[in-house]
């Protein structure tokens, strides 16, 4: 069996790319804290399940299902994410960390369990964020959520680096402001130009065609610039 593993699709771009990619034929694999909007659908090809990307316990639980399923991935989309916006000095040690275990080790975690389960054509994309761009418009509150953007555009270049000679490959989308309700509870009454679905549409795209020209690659996917 061969998957599309997406990760935080309760909402928002997540639960549209995994729609997306399950009507277009592909067998997905979709996890999230809460697997309920997800199972709602009860799409034949989406398979989902409970899943915390920064508990070790799940992982394990992940990786005793892939081998079980005697599974190949196609695609690991690094899409789950954890937002606080405070400002910097009312942020407490654990806050920060939270953000961190799910945007930077938590994504480094699913990486380093899924690659053996793919070849050298498989493709680790990470949603990043605009955020995390040196030189992009910053905003007050976002200490922890835009420096862990950051954080793993950087890991997304080594990765390309360290495994170049045997796949898979590795890229970043850095996205601008997107219509989610991550963004609306970030930046109440805030309207972004793109809504999820337009954005998960373009993701699809980039997942099963991106690595052919792009390793290594950081996209700025923003209608507005730095």
């Amino acid at each position: 069996m061969e998957y599309i593993i997406v990760t935080g699709t309760s909402r928002g771009i997540g639960f549209e790319l995994s729609k997306l990619l399950a009507d277009a034929g592909h067998k997905v694999l979709a996890l999230s804290r809460n697997d309920k909007p997800i199972k709602n659908l009860e799409n034949d090809n989406i398979e989902a399940f409970a899943f915390d990307v920064s508990s070790i316990e799940d992982r394990n639980r992940l990786s005793g299902f892939l081998n079980e399923k005697n599974a190949s991935v196609l695609a690991l989309i690094n899409n789950a994410g954890k937002l606080i916006n405070k400002p910097f000095l009312e942020l407490t040690e654990e806050e920060f960390k939270s953000v961190y275990d799910v945007n930077v080790f938590g994504v480094a975690a699913m990486t380093r369990l899924i690659i053996p389960f793919m070849n050298k054509k498989g493709h680790v994309l990470t949603i990043s964020s605009m955020g995390g761009i040196q030189g992009s418009a910053k905003f007050p509150g976002l200490s922890a959520y835009s420096s862990s953007k950051g954080a793993v555009l950087t890991l997304t270049e080594l990765l390309a680096e360290e495994f170049k000679e045997t796949g898979p490959s590795f890229n970043a989308l850095a996205l601008g402001a997107v219509q989610t309700e991550m963004l609306e509870e970030a930046f109440p009454g805030y309207e972004a130009p793109v809504s999820a679905e337009q954005m998960a549409e373009y993701i699809m795209d980039f997942t099963l065609k991106g690595q052919k020209l792009y390793n290594g690659k950081i996209l700025q996917v923003s209608s507005s610039t730095p």
